[in-house]
């Protein structure tokens, strides 16, 4: 079981963390939004085209080829 700790203490060790932690800067935000943005796009991309591929092919072989 857990120790209790005083809330006084755990937010003392709650900001000594947040001290310790490497903030991005605004650049690495932005590069990483834009990134993230253009997968985003390419996965879309790539699975509507999967998509329309695996739908002809169920259609042509239920339809008979028509």
């Amino acid at each position: 079981m857990a120790s209790k700790t005083n809330p006084f203490t755990f937010i003392q060790q709650v900001r000594t963390e947040v001290a310790k932690v490497t903030w991005p800067t605004r650049r690495e935000t932005l590069i990483s939004t834009i990134m993230v943005f253009i997968m985003v796009a390419f996965a879309a991309t790539f699975l509507f085209v999967a998509d329309q591929l695996i739908a002809y092919v169920i259609g042509y072989i239920m339809g008979g080829g028509r």
